[in-house]
């Protein structure tokens, strides 16, 4: 019996049921990563040893039966964003090569205190900033499934990891599509929540008002279970959200007959989009209308502006987000004669082009002169992509997109920045309105060696209702 192929779900009644240990299943994962990962580059660092001590410990606890949760003695990955006392947290960047946190990030306390247990710290492009993990300081993570193409980003690690067997699930984060887009390159599911419904606390931030923290695993259940420990109001993060924790894995099997699913005529008559990709969505949208959910054709006049609106924002948060990173507060500080030196050094040399670049038009666009004519007026154009959102919510119940134009594209192939910007189109709307999506896999490329997604995308908090509705349009695909 392969373990490692298991489900999240299918591994915890193992466990807790006595047929599987959790050293007996952390073993299998660290083997498989030990054999395979110098192939694909999923992790900045491993942490087989404190692993088996935390799968010992989940041991015991089972047998005196004091299971904290669901997920306890669960081997997981958590993106190298994610702030942990016991492991190295470097951003995939230079500048943070060496750095220890001092504390532990919400999201890994929480899954901690319900018994997960850690494998790693996975790759990532530069502070999160790509679509490829090409602009990670540690090199590219390759697709499990075609080793000559990238993961996808920026949570590509993660998402190769779970894709490759190496955890049961892993965490990443998504600002643009970082985590959506990658699942669906490597055909496993990812959850972006909305915003605010898992604290950010010590995962290192990108663009404030866009991040979000999110599992990936390999089905919609899987994602829910670890939801149901990671979600919630946080008094250390005052951006998360008071609404009530719904108990997602009970909701799943809950009929979606009834359901309204709109179709954004605007996502499928974009320029470029890959004919596997709209083969995908018709075959989603059958599933769905034999389940007995209602097509809607609807509009999201605005999204044509995600795109640029993001490039304006993104920056600027993140031009502001990078300035703590001199050398002296955080960094690895550089010999200088003065301050100003010593900061140019230490960011010249730690910090890779992409990083640089987006810091500049960040900085650009909110410098005196040019903040009314770009940042104000992106955030103005931000609230109209919000409205058509919320508008369409008022009729339907979910929205059906592909999650980007293309399967998962050779490494190096996208070699301008303007290429690798364009993979974000059908992820970015809904990230600027802060509303829930899950990027589900349903097909493959024609040739049946590239996984493709499709994007389910919900009001916001409703995280249970697109979880539903993916499980049960992987269920449907699963008895095929």
């Amino acid at each position: 019996m392969d373990l490692t192929t298991k489900t999240l779900a299918e591994l915890s009644k193992l466990f807790q049921n006595g047929k599987a240990s959790s050293r007996e299943i952390t073993e299998a994962f660290i083997a498989n990563i030990e054999a395979k990962e110098k192939d694909i580059n999923a992790f900045v660092t491993t942490t087989f040893d404190l692993a088996r001590e935390m799968a010992d410990a989940a041991d015991s606890r089972q047998k005196n039966g004091t299971l904290l949760s669901p997920i306890d003695g669960m081997p997981i990955a958590l993106k190298d964003v994610v702030c942990t006392k016991e492991a190295k947290t470097t951003a995939s960047s230079n500048v943070l090569k060496d750095f220890q946190s001092p504390y532990d990030a919400e999201v890994w306390k929480r899954l901690k205190e319900a018994g997960a247990v850690l494998l790693g710290k996975t790759n990532t492009d530069e502070f999160t900033m790509g679509a490829s993990t090409e602009s990670s300081a540690f090199g590219v993570t390759k697709n499990p499934h075609d080793l000559s193409r990238v993961a996808g980003g920026s949570s590509g690690g993660s998402t190769a990891a779970v894709a490759a067997n190496f955890c049961t699930a892993a965490i990443g984060t998504d600002t643009g599509g970082s985590i959506r887009q990658p699942a669906h390159f490597c055909g496993v599911t990812g959850l972006k929540v909305s915003y605010g419904r898992v604290s950010r606390w010590g995962t290192i931030p990108m663009a404030s008002s866009l991040d979000t923290v999110g599992p990936i695993a390999k089905t919609a259940e899987d994602c829910a279970m670890i939801l149901q420990v990671i979600a919630g109001q946080d008094k250390k993060d005052s951006t998360t959200l008071q609404t009530d924790v719904q108990n997602y894995v009970e909701l799943l099997d809950t009929p979606i007959d009834g359901l309204k699913i709109g179709i954004p005529e605007e996502y499928l008559a974009t320029e470029g989009v890959d004919q596997d990709v709209l083969e995908v969505i018709e075959s989603t949208k059958a599933i769905l209308t034999d389940l007995g959910a209602k097509l809607v054709p609807i509009s999201l006049p605005h999204t044509e502006y995600g795109l640029p609106v993001y490039y304006i924002i993104a920056p600027s948060e993140i031009s502001a987000n990078m300035a703590r990173f001199d050398g002296i507060r955080f960094g690895s500080g550089k010999d200088g004669s003065t301050l100003d030196d010593i900061y140019k050094k230490t960011r010249e040399e730690g910090f890779g082009d992409e990083l640089k670049r987006r810091i500049l038009i960040g900085t650009y666009a909110l410098s005196a002169g040019y903040y009314d004519a770009f940042y104000r007026k992106a955030q103005k154009v931000r609230t109209l992509i919000k409205q058509d959102f919320d508008e369409a919510f008022e009729t339907v119940d979910a929205i059906l997109t592909p999650v980007s134009p293309t399967p998962a594209f050779t490494i190096g192939a996208n070699s301008t920045p303007l290429q690798m910007y364009l993979e974000d189109t059908f992820t970015i709307p809904a990230s600027l309105a802060g509303v829930c999506g899950i990027s589900v896999p349903v097909g493959q490329s024609e040739d049946g060696n590239l996984p493709i997604g499709a994007q389910l995308l919900g009001p916001q908090s409703r995280e249970d209702r697109i979880l539903r509705i993916a499980h049960q349009i992987q269920q449907s695909v699963n008895s095929e």
